[in-house]
């Protein structure tokens, strides 16, 4: 554990992106995807890449080789390492998961040392879910929603955006997900909060500059990703029409944040990049990602010229993924491996040119990236998108993962998985993870660091330590 000082306060607002899962071949795909390529050269910079400040960030845990999202968020907002599943404690023997040692989060910090300071938390997966929660949450087992929601409302940041309604619901009524009667929705409205249910909502109430906090809830469970709601309107669009793109759900909440008197810290999820990663499913990982660098792109426009706003883009951890050329259905042959083309064979691939906000209007083309997985179940691989749903690769029989076989068409390959034959989906990795960023303070990130220091140079940039003269 380090112990630190910080210098007079440089930043007056703090901007945190976190793209859960995010890896190198997810920023890869989608510079491909929303910039073009030909002859080697890119189309473009995207958002997260084109900053000066990047460093390699080293994501493992007190227990474990490969982190979780609760336990890498919270080195990120605490500065102390946890264990897989936990945030804010440190992990002790106790039976109950609400009573191992805490450590302040930088909400509790910031709240503590500057009062004037807002606090925003924003996300496209449950609120409750292991980044935002990371935010406020004390707690050893990163499924106590019940709790979480309870330590939102304790803490209760000025800004939150979400899903997950279902965790603020009491147990009687028809939609909550609670174990006990409480009603938290109706206790944030009580404590004079905006609460918003839709897009629609959530941009009048941004800029109704009368707006002081904000609780958006948008979908019971998790958003919807970009490629489902621009493009293909699967999953639960049809049932939910009026989700928010979390570019505009970033800027809502810069427009609120900004008005309080002396700044904001500000964390901003992509938080799908993982679930779908998890599933194999790359194409919507990296649809999710082009939202990602929106965001990050409206939060650049919001800072340009002000010189004090520090911006950091980083994942909490990774998948292994890589991308090793393209599926080509124009090469002879039937099988998958036939189609691939490696080395001198790795065709460009030919999505469409991208509309203005990054997305091309297509991922069904017939040269498409090979975008592969290294820890994956047993599967059967086609090389081609899921445009009906995502993708479930596996499922449980006899209390073993075996293979979809609905995906087990004649064209697609059968993968004998490489995982325990208990995991129905892909894993993390233990492999660094890129961080870029700007503004004051970023000069302090450079080639590698421990996920901890994040947290450090985030307080130091706010002047949130004690000074010598205190």
């Amino acid at each position: 554990m380090d112990v630190f000082g910080t210098p007079p306060r440089r930043a007056r607002n703090v901007i945190l992106f976190v793209g859960d899962g995010l890896s190198v071949a997810h920023r890869t795909a989608a510079r491909i995807l929303s910039k073009g390529i030909a002859e080697g050269r890119y189309g473009g910079e995207l958002a997260i890449d084109d900053m000066p400040f990047m460093a390699l960030v080293s994501t493992s845990g007190m227990d474990s080789l490969v982190t979780d999202s609760a336990n890498s968020m919270s080195a990120y907002t605490t500065g102390h390492k946890s264990c897989v599943n936990a945030m804010g404690v440190y992990c002790a023997r106790n039976k109950n998961g609400l009573a191992h040692p805490k450590v302040e989060t930088i909400t509790e910090l910031v709240k503590r040392r500057n009062p004037g300071m807002g606090i925003g938390v924003v996300t496209n997966t449950e609120i409750e879910d292991a980044t935002p929660a990371g935010m406020v949450a004390h707690v050893r087992r990163r499924s106590d929603y019940d709790e979480i929601v309870r330590m939102f409302f304790e803490a209760k940041p000025d800004v939150m955006m979400g899903g997950g309604t279902g965790f603020f619901l009491p147990k009687a009524d028809k939609a909550g997900k609670r174990k006990d009667e409480e009603n938290y929705l109706e206790k944030f409205k009580a404590a004079g909060y905006k609460f918003v249910a839709n897009a629609t909502e959530m941009k009048a109430a941004g800029s109704d500059k009368a707006t002081a906090q904000l609780l958006g809830l948008f979908h019971p469970g998790n958003l919807d990703g970009a490629l489902d709601r621009l493009v293909l309107k699967k999953g639960s669009v049809t049932a939910f029409p009026d989700q928010p793109d979390l570019a505009d759900q970033t800027r809502a909440a810069i427009d609120i944040l900004s008005r309080k008197p002396d700044g904001f810290v500000l964390m901003v999820e992509s938080g799908l990049i993982d679930k779908y990663s998890h599933v194999l499913d790359w194409e919507r990982a990296v649809y999710d990602t082009i939202m990602l660098d929106n965001a990050v792109a409206a939060a650049k426009a919001f800072a340009a010229g002000r010189d004090d706003t520090l911006i950091v883009v980083v994942a909490d951890h990774t998948h292994p993924v890589s991308i090793i050329g393209t599926y080509d259905d124009e090469r002879p042959g039937e099988r998958l491996r036939d189609k691939l083309g490696i080395y001198d064979q790795a065709k460009f691939p030919n999505y469409p040119k991208a509309d203005a906000a990054g997305y091309p209007g297509s991922v069904d083309v017939s040269r498409r990236l090979a975008f592969v997985f290294a820890g994956f179940p047993d599967h059967c691989a086609s090389g081609k998108p899921y445009l009906g749903g995502p993708f479930k690769p596996a499922e449980e029989k006899d209390k073993q993962a075996v293979a979809n076989e609905v995906y087990c068409t004649p064209q697609a390959m059968r993968m004998q998985g490489n995982l325990p034959f208990t995991q129905p989906q892909g894993v993390h990795s233990a492999d660094d993870v890129v961080l870029t960023a700007m503004g004051p303070g970023a000069e302090q990130f450079r080639g590698r660091i421990d996920n901890t220091r994040v947290f450090r140079v985030m307080a130091t940039a706010l002047g949130l330590g004690p000074r010598a003269s205190q």
